[in-house]
């Protein structure tokens, strides 16, 4: 049997979390595990226990912001496909996701679809939209 792919979402706000799982529940049909956090310390937590291979993280969080999330869980030995999610669109934002070891940056409001489409691609993953 495959081994299960997990995807972290991350995000202080519910509203987004909850548009977030709904849009890749099609993806739990193909052994897809979601997981959540509502702040970057738990973030932090779930990533370094769970070891998800794919973590969409929010920027502006409580505890941890998701810079320094996304740069520590990066220095693990098996990094996951980050890709931030923010309301924060300028180049010195994007910057400095990259620097921090983000693999995408993708501003609110985003398309669900595209969500989809790009969490199915990462993960090796067929869907239909």
């Amino acid at each position: 049997m495959a081994q299960t792919k997990r995807i972290l979402i991350v995000d202080d706000e519910a509203f987004i979390r909850v548009l977030l799982t709904q849009t890749l529940e099609e993806l739990e049909d193909q052994g897809v595990e979601l997981l959540t956090a509502v702040d970057g310390q738990d973030a932090l937590e779930q990533a370094l226990s769970s070891h998800p291979d794919l973590i969409f993280l929010d920027l502006m969080m409580p505890r941890l912001n998701g810079y320094q999330v996304c740069e520590q869980v990066k220095a693990a030995d098996d990094s996951p496909y980050v890709i931030l999610l923010t309301a924060k669109g300028q180049a010195l934002d994007k910057e400095r996701g990259a620097l921090v070891g983000a693999d995408e940056y993708v501003t609110k409001p985003f398309d669900p679809d595209y969500i989809l489409e790009r969490a199915a691609k990462i993960l090796g993953l067929e869907v239909e939209i």
